[in-house]
């Protein structure tokens, strides 16, 4: 079962460690985890290039046209997989991570499962975790969200049940 890992994780260097370590987990529990951070690594030369670019025109369409390149591989990704894991750590849910999840829940044959380590409150009240059109499109899938890592195997219920396999 593939599983692809909507996150964050690969922008900072205070949590690109933790993004491994989130994978080998999820292949521990038996799945093929697709993550968006390793797709995109042969573009890292053409950023390199496009912000050496003194013509601000050239730079802004090159940009463009690298980040549309990395927008499609993760819609084509999400796509290929059979469900979706979430990371939901921060004040907020992070923008990239949110619309991946809308668009997994559009598709309309993906399970949805979040992880939200962060102590935070991240929600609009009390009665959710985190922002609650987010939490709604989770649950509706027949996801549900974790709050740490032990608790990922039991993750599994609602990604076989739900999916069939």
């Amino acid at each position: 079962m593939k599983i692809f890992l909507a996150s964050p994780l690969g922008f900072a260097e205070s949590t690109k460690g933790f993004l491994p370590v989130l994978c080998k987990e999820l292949q521990r529990l038996g799945y093929e985890v697709v993550n968006p951070w390793e797709q995109s690594h042969d573009l890292e030369k053409e950023f390199q290039q496009a912000e050496s670019n003194s013509d601000l025109f050239a730079k802004r369409s090159e940009f463009h046209r690298i980040s549309m390149r990395i927008a499609e591989r993760n819609a084509n990704c999400l796509c290929s997989c059979d469900g979706v894991l979430a990371v939901l750590d921060g004040a907020d849910v992070d923008s990239g991570t949110a619309s991946e999840i809308g668009y997994a829940f559009g598709l309309g044959n993906k399970v949805i499962n979040g992880y939200r380590g962060d102590f935070r409150r991240a929600g609009e009240n009390v009665g959710v975790l985190v922002n609650l059109q987010v939490q709604y499109w989770i649950e509706q899938s027949g996801g549900k969200i974790v709050t740490s890592i032990g608790e990922l195997s039991s993750l599994n219920f609602t990604w076989r049940d739900c999916i069939g396999v």
